[in-house]
């Protein structure tokens, strides 16, 4: 479902080239949970902007659903994001402006998919049900991100990308939100990869990969 070759990119630092990936082969199947580790700087986070169109690989091909993500442009890449991505991030990024329920149906109604029993599911399964009317800002941390995790998962999305979810969560809640994302991502039956430094989350789902100096060790 998600194929990487070869893939590298380089950035400068103080006008020099700082090689962040350098030669990463990587597949995700479908319905697969892969946790993707390694040590700060040896380029995670850069894989996965790359995989959801935020950057551009200086070399090497991403294919997710035998879609070519660098032969895209602007306007398809940002399609690829809100039709066929779903994305969780630590810092939630939920629109402040809008309910829960709101925020929960956003991607999906962008995307022309909303689903109304999906959804209530979610809601359900993520224990919203007694928040739809809140906004973000009377959320706690866990709250919040369930709130990302359920409008990520609207979608019905090929791949769920995550960055760090749990990063501003304590461990309790980090337990929480990883189990239900993981059953849920098996209810939806898409991909999952999920950046983390944590060895106890990284075991809960199917595979680890260890990222090291920009390639997969």
């Amino acid at each position: 479902m998600l194929s990487i070759r070869h893939l590298t990119k380089t950035y400068r630092a103080a006008g020099e080239p700082v090689s962040v990936l350098r030669g990463v082969d990587l597949d995700v199947a479908a319905a697969e949970r892969v946790a993707l580790t390694g040590e700060s700087g040896s380029g995670k986070s850069t894989l996965l902007h790359l995989i959801a169109g935020l950057d551009a690989a200086d070399s090497g091909d991403i294919d997710l659903d035998n879609v070519r993500i660098g032969k895209l442009d602007d306007a398809g890449r940002a399609a690829l994001r809100r039709d066929r991505l779903g994305l969780v991030f630590q810092q939630f990024n939920l629109v402040p402006s809008l309910s829960v329920d709101d925020n929960l149906k956003f991607q999906a109604r962008l995307a022309g998919r909303h689903d109304a029993t999906w959804h209530d599911e979610l809601v359900e399964r993520l224990g919203l049900s007694a928040l739809l009317s809140r906004y973000p800002e009377q959320l706690s941390g866990g709250q919040q991100q369930r709130v990302a995790i359920g409008r990520a998962l609207a979608v019905k999305p090929l791949l769920l990308l995550a960055d760090e979810p749990t990063g501003n969560l304590d461990e309790a809640t980090a337990d929480e939100v990883m189990g239900l994302t993981r059953d849920l991502v098996a209810r939806t039956g898409c991909g999952f990869l999920m950046v983390t430094h944590s060895a106890r989350l990284a075991a809960m789902l199917d595979r680890r990969v260890t990222l090291h100096a920009g390639r997969v060790a």
